[in-house]
């Protein structure tokens, strides 16, 4: 049997949004989606990083239909050129992964700036739900899709200290996730979830300084990721949706 016909991401358009550095979990998941068949378009703000990655991604798979799209996804602007550039190269968007966002102000919540609230919304939430309805009309006409966003662990209720504006952003995005899921049912549409704990990157690692017993125990896999991440937007999860998917490590 062919690798084509093995590939769980067959002849599937998919975007990946958030992809701006290796070493990441978009990386990740866009060399994984390429693998298993997927044409792949990755967004982030910086044209230069965004097209390297691309590059990269039709080096390490010679048959991989890769393209880059710079674009401000916080914008009804850039999310629509995004979803049109995708169809434009691919001719459908089977699949739509909300990455773009990540925790960037930390600190007391009583002194958290009115800017530092909405860059992080909009960065997190706002990005998920613009991109999520830009492509909602295409994969109405196609009658399927799927569409996988970034949560976190445990919810709302793992709400930490000193993350208001990202703790708000993630719960928006739970109540968005079961929102377009009751919506997207009967239309072929599943909406569903991954709450990740924290993840073996380079940049974790750099910041947090956990030890190797941690690590082993603790922390979550690029592959516990991937893996799951395949399974939910593959045929595999047809009839799942409005799921919220903890991926925690293997001590928890």
């Amino acid at each position: 049997m062919s690798e084509t016909a093995t590939a769980r991401l067959a002849n599937k358009g998919a975007i990946i949004t958030g992809v701006s550095h290796a070493g990441q979990v978009g990386f990740a998941l866009a060399r994984a989606f390429v693998r298993e068949g997927a044409s792949v378009a990755i967004s982030s703000r910086s044209a230069e990083r965004v097209q390297a990655r691309a590059q990269e991604l039709r080096a390490f798979h010679l048959q991989a239909r890769a393209i880059g799209v710079a674009a401000d996804l916080t914008t009804e602007a850039g999310a629509h050129r995004l979803v049109e550039e995708t169809v434009a190269a691919f001719g459908r968007v089977d699949i739509l992964v909300n990455l773009a966002g990540g925790l960037t102000r930390y600190g007391p919540s009583a002194e958290l700036s009115l800017a530092d609230w909405d860059a992080e919304l909009n960065n997190n939430l706002r990005t998920t739900f613009l991109c999520t309805r830009a492509v909602w009309p295409v994969m109405q006409r196609q009658g399927s899709g799927k569409i996988l966003n970034f949560s976190r662990a445990g919810g709302a209720r793992s709400s930490g200290p000193n993350m208001a504006a990202y703790n708000a952003a993630k719960a928006g995005v739970d109540a968005l996730t079961l929102t377009f899921a009751h919506e997207g049912k009967d239309a072929g549409i599943y909406v569903n979830a991954l709450g990740p704990g924290l993840i073996v990157t380079q940049s974790n690692l750099d910041s947090l300084h956990p030890s190797p017993e941690e690590v082993a125990r603790k922390w979550v896999s690029m592959d516990q990721i991937v893996e799951a991440a395949l399974f939910l937007v593959s045929s595999a999860s047809d009839g799942v949706t409005g799921v919220l998917l903890p991926v925690r490590g293997r001590g928890m």
